[in-house]
């Protein structure tokens, strides 16, 4: 039978068209694998509705935030919560599409109006940096007050003048007595007696005297830590001197301590813990800007001793000053001493009087950790100052999200014991005036042993400050805060029962953008 084009043949047995059909169905298994089912892992944000805020009012509210933010950083808040203030005022205002960039020397806030209406975008620069914790718990207050009820702006900026302007919880004099506390406690920690105790607590009140001039005639911060470190090395000059010319009131005693004690002091102005802080956050600029900072003026105080030394050693006179300086063996003392530096501390960085006595008790808590890591658990000086630094973190965010306090504040203080101002006392020392020309292959390992100490004592803080603000995110059912590069867009429009992101201020501290988030890695239509 002949077939002609397009006429079906109907004596052939029909083969079975399985593997034709199951294509589709192996195409749309392979889509399914390959790609998500859930919401994107990240959101892009687009603009859509105004806010509906005049430019006169917007302008006030921005100025008002710019403000609050740089006084805080200022004052020694983190970058995180210093952009967490500014949303947080901007928000309250109405204002939702507000960008902010925070760093170390500036503080830019960005007010996005749509397609059709100019940016209102403002920098200030941070000209003075201060450590003022009691002004620093005041305005985290003042920015509370103002989220919760929200008063005219030109009342708001009153309430906030008021808190600029008020003046210190103490004087000035108490200030630089409790700088020669904090010497002499230092001095006490590592085996120094009463003579030498009382002339670190002499040394370190003149050297405060001095900083605070010299700050006062704009003198750079480098240059203030040299002659800062001069001091107590040129007073541990005069000891050696009078030991030998043979006064017996001086005795036998190591003029060391008075340079260790006076490198405590000044180390204790430094923000090693807001350096880390500010990295694990996801600032990093801010925290590469304060860590170099923290290594400039470390170098200032390095360059002030090694200049006294090598002044002595170029007028043939040697300065004996041995470089070995041991803690005392009596732990009570340790932890006494440990207290009194802590709480001398929280009053240099004007604290208020409960972050006082918590800091006192949490440096004492932070010295018997660091002897039972050390005595019992055998760990090194490195690991057994990070454990230490670790519990105080963690136990001072518990309380002072308790006491309402500044854990900044507390944490801070209560690591001031463990900074390593002997270390580095023994590695300059050694690169000085060791005798044998090999003064640089040791005492380089012995100051890079103080700065991997430093920078233990800072990732301890700050991860201890970390693990207890997840576990009061988890025990409140909100959100932990997420680093910056981490963070993603706030949804307004979110219905899926998410929890509230959480901060310092209770509120989310990525960009308050009144925007619809778009997939990034959303799947084509």
């Amino acid at each position: 039978m002949a077939y002609g084009l397009g006429v079906a043949r109907t004596d052939r047995t029909a083969r079975p068209t399985t593997a034709h059909r199951s294509l589709p169905s192996l195409r749309a298994s392979t889509r399914r694998a390959m790609r998500p089912s859930g919401p994107p892992t990240d959101e892009i944000p687009i603009w859509t509705t105004p806010d509906g805020v005049d430019s006169v009012t917007a302008q006030a509210v921005i100025d008002l935030a710019m403000r609050a933010g740089v006084a805080m950083i200022a004052t020694g808040a983190a970058a995180a919560d210093v952009t967490a203030t500014v949303l947080n005022l901007t928000k309250a205002y109405g204002l939702r599409s507000v960008h902010v960039d925070v760093t170390y020397t500036s503080v830019t806030v960005s007010y996005h109006r749509g397609p059709n209406a100019d940016p209102i975008t403002v920098m200030r620069i941070v000209r003075f940096r201060v450590q003022d914790y009691t002004r620093l718990e005041r305005l985290r207050a003042l920015i509370v007050d103002l989220s919760q009820d929200r008063v005219p702006v030109d009342e708001a900026r009153v309430r906030f003048d008021s808190v600029i302007t008020a003046p210190h919880p103490y004087r000035r004099w108490l200030v630089t007595v409790a700088g020669g506390a904090l010497a002499a406690g230092a001095a006490g920690l590592v085996g120094g007696g009463p003579f030498i105790i009382l002339l670190s607590f002499l040394t370190a009140t003149l050297v405060g005297r001095v900083l605070s001039w010299l700050t006062g005639a704009g003198v750079a911060a480098f240059f203030a830590q040299c002659v800062g470190a001069a001091i107590p090395t040129a007073v541990a000059t005069l000891v050696v001197a009078a030991q030998s010319a043979g006064m017996t009131f001086v005795g036998d005693v190591s003029p060391s301590l008075v340079v260790a004690s006076g490198i405590v002091l000044l180390l204790s102005g430094l923000s090693v813990v807001g350096a880390a802080e500010d990295a694990l956050e996801g600032y990093y600029v801010t925290a590469g800007a304060r860590g170099f900072e923290v290594i400039v003026l470390s170098l200032g105080i390095a360059v002030g001793i090694s200049v006294v030394l090598a002044l002595g050693e170029r007028l043939d006179y040697p300065i004996a000053i041995s470089s070995q300086t041991l803690l005392s063996d009596d732990i009570v003392v340790q932890v006494v001493c440990a207290v009194i530096i802590s709480i001398a501390f929280a009053v240099m960085s004007y604290s208020s009087g409960t972050a006082v006595v918590v800091a006192g008790f949490a440096g004492g808590v932070g010295w018997v950790v660091l002897a039972l890591a050390e005595r019992l658990l055998q760990l090194g000086p490195v690991a057994a100052s990070a454990t230490a630094a670790l519990v105080i973190g963690f136990a001072a965010r518990l309380v002072a999200r308790r006491l309402t306090i500044s854990a900044l504040a507390v944490t801070t203080a209560a690591i001031v014991p463990l900074l390593p101002g002997r270390l580095a006392y023994e590695g300059i020392s050694q690169l000085v005036t060791n005798p044998d020309g090999n003064g640089f292959a040791v005492g380089v390992p012995t100051l890079l042993q103080a700065f991997g100490l430093g920078l233990g004592l800072a990732a301890g803080v700050s991860l201890g400050t970390y693990f207890a603000s997840l576990l009061l995110a988890r025990s409140q059912g909100v959100r932990p805060r997420q680093a910056a590069g981490a963070t993603l867009p706030e949804d307004p429009a979110r219905t899926d029962g998410a929890a509230p992101v959480r901060s310092e201020l209770d509120e989310p501290t990525a960009s308050a953008e009144a925007t619809r988030p778009v997939a990034a890695d959303a799947d084509p239509p």
